[in-house]
């Protein structure tokens, strides 16, 4: 009879204690292979290539300003002395059309889908040097937005400025996962070549950082999964759920343990 008992509190304990999540399952960047320092080679990062519906944010100086003035757009009078904010910088953007062209004032429809950002700014500078004295070109990509969602404290559509944003940079933008969040599983969608690519990421693993996916690409989603297992704190102890879960072991035991 004691041995039948402690075999039934042990596996409730067991079953109990396995609904419980500790804190390696939160932990990121874990090193598996001991103590100290290890070099990640930093992944290399192609060009963005642009596609139908982007954003373009196009400064043109010269020293022929009057001329400028034409390409400047009444959103651009929007911008803050703190800087254009995503809001502005879109009203004074220029928009790729479903074909892939961006048309400008002087120069016309230009071909710029699957171009890169440094190959736009080359091919208009070339293009003004006809109509402008000496132009400087800068050409930022506007829509650089990533959705973090799930179990995230903050889940929402986000936008950044950053050339290089890391996936910890996103997620912090989401206000970090929460304690019920699968670190191991993190889902990474992403378009390339018109094409929807879901990617299974482990935040928990160091290897992570020279990773091809280390860096998040504009218009990427990430989504978060729960965990089947539940954190329970010390202020969170489900004391309602244990009480239930030991009065209906009583019974049971009650009913077949004779």
């Amino acid at each position: 009879m004691q041995i039948r008992n402690f075999s039934f509190i042990t596996v409730f304990a067991a079953t109990l204690l396995s609904s419980c999540v500790t804190h390696r399952n939160l932990e990121y960047l874990q090193y598996r292979n001991g103590d100290g320092t290890t070099l990640f080679n930093d992944t290399e990062i192609p060009d963005y290539k642009l596609k139908p519906w982007d954003e373009l944010y196009i400064d043109i100086k010269s020293l022929d300003d009057p001329t400028t003035n034409v390409f400047q757009q009444v959103g651009k009078q929007q911008s803050t002395g703190y800087g254009v904010t995503p809001y502005s910088a879109s009203l004074s953007s220029y928009m790729i059309d479903r074909s892939g062209y961006l048309e400008l004032p002087f120069i016309g429809n230009i071909l710029v889908q699957d171009r890169t950002i440094p190959e736009v700014t080359s091919m208009l500078t070339d293009s003004l040097y006809s109509i402008l004295s000496n132009p400087t070109v800068t050409v930022r990509l506007v829509n650089r937005y990533v959705s973090v969602f799930g179990e995230v404290r903050n889940p929402g559509h986000f936008a950044y400025a950053q050339e290089k944003l890391t996936i910890f940079g996103a997620i912090s933008l989401a206000g970090d996962i929460t304690d019920y969040g699968d670190r191991n599983d993190v889902i990474l969608v992403r378009n390339e070549n018109g094409n929807n690519k879901r990617i299974n990421i482990d935040l928990t693993s160091s290897n992570i950082m020279a990773s091809e996916f280390y860096y998040i690409r504009p218009n990427d989603m990430l989504y978060i999964k729960p965990m089947n297992k539940k954190f329970w704190g010390l202020n969170e102890f489900p004391w309602t759920l244990l009480l239930s879960s030991i009065s209906t072991a009583v019974l049971l035991y009650t009913a077949f343990g004779k």
